[in-house]
């Protein structure tokens, strides 16, 4: 095996294999370590709900064969109401998606390094010039990219992420047959990602069906493990006997069967990226982390994260005057801002205001939906002040004061 590389990518998910994937059609040598052995690639990873859009599968090329489910439209549910809104989308099978991204990567060239646990950064004059893996084997790049998620072995060593306890997110799913698709008195969910808000099922969080086809769907739930959280949940209650008490509560589930094997846990970091980059490193995906903060998605976010890294990476790389130092890989923070997560901080305070909010104003939410032009959800959605403005009147007045708050007792804790 080489030791010596033109980008050493830590971690095959879909921001690191998408990566590699650019770099490897750009002809660079590209190397990626994954934890996982090549033979059980990716039990352990398989975490995703995997729900996605057509924007990402047309802008990827991803294959209709790792399609689970191809949807018409997106359903956001409160206890008692709920709101459709026709968005084409599609349910990928994960395990088939990733493995696609990893083969065809490997196709273009890039090299892959399974059973390779990566445990830190090999530092060469204050910078990084590669990694050590499985304790003591080494390899080096000119560019290093951590991939890893939320264990960012070389991201927090380098201290460009800071992951707080504080904004960890928590989910759990089991996929199900026998699940009545369009009960009486609920949104029909042929062909839908439903969303639901309520916080006796999902405490500080939301949870979820997504149709697989017939009357198979992927149900779970996640939340936060937050101030919204403390003040809703149940103290004897763990995020399993959330997700076995809505089960139990909910008609829909009433004949519902658990389909072997197809469990999937998985945890990822609600907050805003301090930074993304230093010399000669980028950190991209969930390591950022890059999910979106409102609605969970995180496919599509990993996925331009890896390839806003291989464009910059490309950018130094070609060049051989051109030194991937912090400044010239300032370009990355660009992109990011720019295309994977615009108006990000806008949007995480919508994310913690949306969770403060009662189970009785999650059902007025969704009553306005229906009411206002089918834009307003899709600008607010987008951080827009102008839309996000409409979906509040004088009655929240109490809601924005907690809001404000805690705004004010989080700036206060993090100066002490």
């Amino acid at each position: 095996m080489n030791d010596r590389y033109d980008v050493v990518i830590a971690g095959a998910g879909p921001a690191g294999a998408q990566c590699a994937r650019d770099l490897a059609a750009r002809g660079y040598d590209v190397v990626v370590l994954e934890t996982e052995a090549e033979e059980e690639f990716p039990r352990q990873s398989n975490k995703s709900t995997a729900g996605t859009f057509h924007s990402m599968m047309a802008a990827f090329g991803i294959p209709d064969d790792v399609v689970m489910q191809y949807t018409d439209s997106v359903v956001l549910e409160s206890p008692t109401e709920h709101y459709v809104r026709e968005q084409t989308g599609a349910v990928l099978e994960f395990a088939d998606f990733k493995r696609f991204l990893v083969k065809d990567s490997h196709e273009d060239g890039a090299e892959y390094r399974f059973d390779a646990r990566v445990t830190g950064p090999i530092m060469e004059n204050g910078e990084i010039a590669g990694v050590t893996y499985n304790g003591d084997e080494e390899v080096y790049g000119d560019i290093v990219i951590d991939a890893t998620g939320p264990s960012a072995p070389l991201a927090k060593q380098l201290g460009v992420v800071d992951l707080k306890r504080e904004n960890h997110a928590i989910g759990i799913e089991y996929e199900f047959e026998g699940i009545d698709i369009d009960r009486p008195g609920f949104a029909d969910l042929h062909d839908a990602m439903m969303l639901r808000l309520d916080h006796n099922i999902a405490p500080g969080g939301y949870s979820w069906i997504f149709h697989t086809g017939e009357d198979t769907a992927k149900v779970g739930l996640c939340y936060i493990q937050n101030g919204s959280h403390d003040q809703y949940s149940r103290n004897d209650f763990t995020i399993d006997d959330y997700l076995d008490h809505w089960l139990e509560t909910d008609p829909r589930f009433r004949n519902a069967t658990r389909l072997e094997g197809k469990q999937h846990r998985g945890s990822a970091h609600i907050q805003a990226p301090d930074q993304l980059h230093t010399d000669r490193f980028m950190a991209i995906g969930d390591t950022v982390p890059s999910i979106d903060p409102l609605w969970g998605e995180g496919i599509h976010k990993c996925m331009l994260s890896g390839r806003a890294a291989a464009a910059t990476a490309d950018s130094c790389l070609k060049h051989d005057s051109v030194e991937p130092t912090a400044e010239n890989l300032d370009v990355y923070e660009t992109l990011w801002h720019r295309d994977v997560a615009p108006n990000a901080n806008r949007r995480l305070l919508m994310t913690q205001l949306l969770y403060l909010a009662s189970n009785e104003r999650y059902d007025k939410l969704m009553r306005d939906l229906q009411r206002l032009d089918n834009d307003t959800l899709a600008r607010a959605n987008k951080g827009d002040i102008r839309a996000i403005a409409r979906l509040f009147d004088t009655d929240d007045v109490s809601l924005l004061a907690r809001f404000a708050k805690q705004q004010l007792n989080l700036d206060l804790g993090s100066l002490l």
